[in-house]
């Protein structure tokens, strides 16, 4: 078990001993009963997100957005929300280091709107930037389908 296990086992164990005193279940049934701590995406919960956003799906979708047309960071944090209906949300402090490292890697060229002042700066995808957004959505695109196939066979079967 690493230290992020015992962290969690401990956060766990002490959610579960306050159950039990709230409810009077002794403390070894409350933890055995208690879900495990939610994991995924920031913001989400949601485990298959976050195993999605540590496979690439946020940079995907960045250089997939700024492909099309520049985009500044508020943006395409908006984007991203819109397109995934909110399962995936994205914070500015994790947007704004994610632009930088993408045009530290020569993968968007970015530009200020007003380059006398600072105000938005736009985004757009170079042509590495193009390449790496072909190699993601290879590597993304049977995770995806995969996901979608779970999805309508879970749907099906329960007839919804």
């Amino acid at each position: 078990m690493g230290k992020r296990d015992n962290v969690r086992v401990s956060r766990a164990s002490r959610r579960a001993a306050q159950a039990a005193a709230r409810t009077g279940l002794d403390t070894a049934r409350a933890a055995v009963d208690e879900p495990a701590p939610p994991r995924g995406g920031a913001g989400t919960g949601d485990p298959l997100i976050g195993d999605l956003r540590r496979a690439g799906l946020l940079p995907l979708l960045v250089l997939h957005f700024a492909s099309a047309e520049p985009a500044y960071g508020n943006q395409l944090i908006e984007r991203i929300g819109e397109l995934t209906h909110g399962a995936l949300t994205v914070n500015p402090n994790t947007m704004y280091p994610l632009l930088r490292s993408l045009e530290e890697q020569g993968l968007v060229a970015g530009e200020w709107e007003h380059p006398e002042r600072r105000s938005r700066r736009f985004y757009r995808v170079t042509e590495a930037g193009a390449a790496e957004r072909e190699r993601l959505l290879g590597e993304l695109g049977p995770r995806l389908d995969r996901i979608l196939r779970s999805i309508r066979s879970i749907r099906e079967e329960l007839g919804a």
